[in-house]
């Protein structure tokens, strides 16, 4: 899809970020959620508040009526989970979607249709459906409009089969590789992954609720390490992607965490649903539970139900999943007063307007598509080869790559150089199906091709092959959650494998190669949610292997493939070149062979500081001091060709009432190879102002043949340096700024002095968020 359409298709992006600060309702959708309310039963609208697993309706895999009509007379809101819950290819599972919403619509006195839900972190979570890369390595292109592509793409998907909200964006933001779910999030820095964030919302949802899928920002607030913060670094970083997302995007839907904000369990916590979310955001659209959050506590004591069902009704929280554990309480809770009756029709009444909006109570509902149903489409791969091209990154390069393989011998040695689950990240339907229902992954639904796949496409004769090593070993990961029983069914057998593992048999191949790639790093039973390594170096025996094919001389590539970042160290020294491939979806083998090659010139860039070694504290690069435990810097990423920065405007002085700020510079590929540079603006507060040391206002990626030159234009808000007061409301203070261009947060190119004058400007809340650029 070019760009002209994809554009058409989403609306217009406004500048600068301005808030719309859209409402969830309009008059006549309200009248219509009033009328569906006023005739509903209070055992109806309560059937509203929760999901079900598709489980649950189901007897001996297929979808069971009497089942319906015997657990749930009344209906449900939601079916959760769907698709990744099932072994079901698109066809099947939009007829199971049919069937269940079938008996809601005849069988039910309500006669309201649920949604279905699935993540969508990388691509719709379905048998079938196109993997994209993982969110952390996402992060790595810098390229919105991608990205926005990319959730349009999985919107079509997630329709065609009827479902109509997905559990993501993860927005956290996280600054230590030792958290196990740091590949869900766009990594450590806030307005990077509000920007990516609010792309992958209106890609999303489109234009049109009819046709989109309603969006949902996760986790509400803080989750990963940041709910105890100072209060101003909350508002000003870990809210801030969030309130992007409402604000700005327009997503209607957030979900709170498992765990706590401050002294109160998130899911009940009125300082985060009520003073921080509703009234200071002003955020009108509903509040979810994560999954079994309501009950999280309660170990089945129904007096513990009740009482947090109470909790959590009354403190807004306005839908539970993935179950009614708790909320089906809720008419007896009503019928004695504790559940306040105002918040208890407040909560279903949004229930009811997000079906609204999307389309569901209309008389023509379109609840699926007819006809075939292609969940990997041609368009779809391609975007997921694009995007996984761009989210590579090459931490280093002593001129050995481009690879040149004429005439050599190619061994390409590594337990994940013939991995399918190297690919997929967690939350994704291959992922989700091993670690929580004990399925397989299956390469070839969609086709995910590995790099041995790929290379020797490539190659062909020239490429030799051994695994070398096992991925791990036993005991190396701890499963958190203690008693859960999810977790209970990981098995550390890891993911199977059919090629044989010699040590030996690999080191020879090195001895007699001309160069070697070594494909390492962690899968999907290493890293995601409830998988703690305990080190975040090369896992298994993987780091004796890499010394030992370093030892024969060979120059080694080192492709790293995972969730995080892996130390390695100061055997990056010894390497010829490394790459950090993250999880690079269904093409991510061809994308990372591609590059290899020379077929493709390497432009991704970190979106967290890469460790050095495993200290666990907590790192920014914002916090404007460099640190020995920071290999490569925030931003950083090598290329096969040169860019040079010149001719940086700075305006020498701009008034605080001012509406626009322009900053441009020259940007000129002087390589001789094609190529895209990410071209990053920093800010440095120069008066005292109380504002982060350095921190990124915006970025611009700009792809230039050898020899061209471009002058890119970053247009501003003087409101985007306002700071957060103990006060309670942002300032913006006049003084001197600087404003820097630079390949990485500490490659800065260019420097120029801003002056901002006139007086200092209150405000409740910020209006613009985003920078754009031209």
């Amino acid at each position: 899809m070019n760009k002209k359409v994809l554009f058409l298709f989403l609306g217009f992006v406004p500048l600068l970020g301005v808030a719309q600060n859209r409402p969830f309702a309009d008059k006549e959708l309200q009248r219509q959620v009033d009328e569906v309310y006023n005739r509903m039963t209070v055992e109806e609208r309560t059937a509203q508040l929760f999901g079900i697993r598709p489980s649950e309706v189901m007897e001996n895999g297929k979808f069971s009526v009497e089942k319906c009509r015997k657990k749930y007379p009344h209906g449900f809101g939601h079916v959760c989970q769907f698709a990744c819950g099932l072994d079901l290819d698109g066809n099947a599972l939009r007829d199971f979607v049919k069937q269940v919403q079938f008996y809601l619509m005849n069988e039910t006195s309500a006669a309201i249709p649920a949604i279905f839900h699935e993540e969508a972190i990388s691509g719709f979570a379905a048998k079938g459906a196109t993997v994209y890369p993982q969110q952390l390595g996402l992060s790595c292109t810098w390229n919105p409009e991608l990205a926005r592509r990319k959730t349009f793409e999985t919107a079509k998907a997630m329709r065609a089969v009827g479902a109509t909200f997905a559990l993501s964006p993860m927005i956290d933001l996280i600054c230590t590789a030792h958290w196990s779910r740091i590949e869900e999030s766009y990594g450590e820095d806030s307005y990077l992954t509000a920007a990516m964030g609010a792309a992958f919302v209106e890609g999303l949802q489109g234009c049109d609720w009819r046709t989109g899928v309603a969006a949902c920002t996760k986790h509400f607030l803080g989750y990963g390490g940041g709910s105890r913060l100072p209060w101003k670094e909350i508002y000003e970083e870990v809210l801030f992607p969030h309130e992007v997302a409402f604000r700005h995007a327009g997503c209607k839907v957030t979900m709170t965490s498992y765990g706590r904000f401050r002294s109160e369990m998130a899911v009940c916590s009125d300082t985060l649903i009520n003073k921080i979310l509703r009234n200071g955001l002003k955020f009108d659209g509903l509040v979810v539970s994560d999954y079994g959050a309501v009950g999280y506590l309660s170990q089945n004591d129904t007096a513990l139900l009740k009482k947090t069902a109470v909790e959590a009704l009354n403190a807004g929280n306005d839908l539970e999943f993935p179950s009614n554990s708790n909320y089906r309480y809720l008419p007896e809770l009503l019928e004695k007063g504790l559940v306040d009756r105002e918040a208890f029709e407040t909560s279903v009444k949004r229930a009811l307007m997000l079906k609204a909006k999307l389309g569901l109570l209309d008389k023509d509902a379109r609840l699926w598509n007819e006809g075939h149903i292609d969940l990997d489409p041609v368009e779809a791969r391609k975007t997921a080869y694009e995007l996984a091209c761009q989210s590579v990154v090459m931490l280093k390069n002593d001129g050995i790559l481009p690879l040149d393989i004429e005439g050599r011998k190619v061994a390409l040695i590594g337990p994940n150089a013939n991995a399918a689950c190297c690919m997929v990240g967690d939350y994704t339907y291959q992922s989700m199906r091993f670690f929580w229902w004990g399925g397989k992954i299956d390469a070839h639904n969609p086709e995910i091709i590995t790099l041995k796949e790929a290379l020797g496409r490539r190659v062909g004769g020239a490429l030799g092959y051994e695994r070398g090593c096992e991925w791990s070993r036993p005991g190396e990961v701890k499963l958190g959650w203690g008693g859960d029983p999810r977790v209970r069914q990981l098995t550390l057998g890891l993911v199977e494998t059919q090629d044989d593992t010699d040590w030996q048999r690999a080191i020879r191949l090195a001895e007699g190669s001309d160069v070697v790639i070594a494909a390492l790093g962690e899968n999907p039973a290493l890293c995601g949610e409830a998988r703690e390594r305990n080190s975040i170096r090369l896992p298994g025996e993987q780091e004796n292997l890499l010394r030992a094919l370093i030892a024969t001389g060979r120059p080694v590539i080192l492709v790293m493939f995972g969730g995080r970042p892996q130390v390695i160290g100061n055997l990056a020294d010894s390497c010829a070149a490394v790459l950090q491939a993250w999880y690079p979806g269904e093409e991510g083998g061809n994308a990372v062979a591609d590059i290899l090659l020379g077929n493709v010139c390497p432009s991704g860039r970190l979106s967290v500081s890469y460790p050095m070694n495993e200290s666990r504290a907590s790192y920014c690069y914002n916090n404007g001091e460099k640190s020995a435990d920071v290999a490569y810097p925030f931003g950083y990423g090598l290329s096969y060709t040169d860019f040079e920065f010149s001719d940086l405007y700075v305006p020498r002085e701009v008034k605080t009432s001012d509406e626009k700020l322009h900053i441009s510079c020259k940007v000129k590929n002087v390589g001789a190879r094609v190529g895209a540079e990410v071209v990053q603006l920093y800010l440095s507060p120069r008066s005292g102002q109380p504002l982060k040391p350095i921190q990124l206002k915006g970025f611009a990626r700009v792809e230039l043949e050898p020899g061209e030159s471009r002058r890119v234009e970053f247009v501003l808000s003087p409101e985007q340096l306002a700071y957060y007061t103990d006060k309670g409301f942002y300032m913006i203070e006049p003084g001197r700024y600087e404003f820097m261009v630079g390949a990485s947060s500490e490659d800065i190119r260019q420097r120029g002095l801003l002056t901002l004058t006139g007086q200092a400007v209150k405000a409740d809340l910020r209006t613009h968020y985003l920078t754009s650029w031209k």
